[in-house]
């Protein structure tokens, strides 16, 4: 199990800047990408962007790049989003979440995959 709690969310105004953050504890070893959805409402969960533990690399989805960075400690099993050049269309609950994968090698190998989410942070761009 994983446990992912974030924190950061809140009012800023439009061009302001905004970092959230996500702490995991649990099965740490077994998480293979963390990263960040959004959600508003009476739309589709979306990505923003993710990154692969083992070897740090980072994907970001159109809307993100240039703007938004991800990032990792991985001393505190965490994760961040630092947000830029916020726009009002970036309000939403942005979500944590993390790929996992549990099993053994067998033989025969038995791997199988879970995700899972943090409880979501409200991020209100806004004059």
């Amino acid at each position: 199990q994983v446990q992912l709690v974030e924190s950061g969310g809140g009012l800023v105004q439009p061009g302001r800047s905004l970092t959230l953050s996500c702490a995991a504890s649990g099965s740490i070893g077994n998480i293979h990408t963390m990263g960040w959805h959004r959600q508003t409402p009476g739309q589709q969960r979306e990505l923003v962007a993710s990154i692969t533990l083992h070897d740090n690399s980072k994907h970001y989805v159109d809307f993100a790049k240039g703007r938004f960075t991800i990032s990792r400690d991985a001393a505190k099993n965490m994760i961040s989003l630092q947000m830029n050049g916020l726009k009002s269309e970036d309000s939403a609950v942005y979500y944590c979440y993390a790929h996992a994968y549990f099993g053994d090698a067998g033989p025969p190998p038995n791997f199988y995959a879970k995700d899972y989410w943090g409880e979501g942070t409200l991020v209100t761009v806004s004059t």
